[in-house]
């Protein structure tokens, strides 16, 4: 998915690292969007205990769609539905320099298991847990604009 056009000006300890990122969204009696998923980073990760959306880094040959599929099987015992290509945003963290791929995701089947120890809530806005991954908040925001929210996102 890295296109040598646009890494060749990050240096090379720089380079984005793509991630899938997947928004589960659930859908209200009128089938608007209503709460979303976010799970807590588990222990012995960067960033443990903070919140963010489920998903991981793209292996070689994989498609986003692929990775998120890959992931959410590993990490939370699920198999989604259709991955809707969402939006891109590029995070720098003092560990890294990540290209995340968010798809937002409707459609899932199985129950919810936590494989990694991590938590998971039902979120709403301003979302309720903290602390929240930098890289969460532009998708609270994103969600603001889209549902005309107006206030803080989240809190911390």
């Amino acid at each position: 998915m890295t296109n040598d056009s646009t890494t060749n000006s990050y240096p090379p300890d720089r380079v984005p690292v793509d991630v899938a990122v997947g928004v589960l969204v659930q859908r209200d009696a009128q089938g608007r969007e209503a709460d979303f998923l976010l799970t807590s980073r588990p222990e012995g990760k960067v960033y443990a205990g903070y919140w963010e959306y489920p998903g991981g880094k793209l292996e070689a040959g994989e498609t986003v769609e692929q990775a998120l599929r890959r992931e959410l099987q590993e990490e939370l015992g699920i198999t989604i539905g259709a991955a809707h290509p969402w939006k891109i945003e590029v995070m720098d963290y003092p560990h890294a320099r990540v290209r995340l791929h968010f798809c937002k995701v409707y459609d899932w089947q199985g129950d919810f298991e936590m494989r990694e120890g991590q938590q998971m809530a039902w979120q709403g806005l301003p979302v309720r847990v903290q602390p929240v991954l930098p890289g969460t908040i532009p998708v609270l925001q994103w969600f603001a604009a889209e549902r005309g929210f107006q206030g803080a996102t989240h809190h911390g």
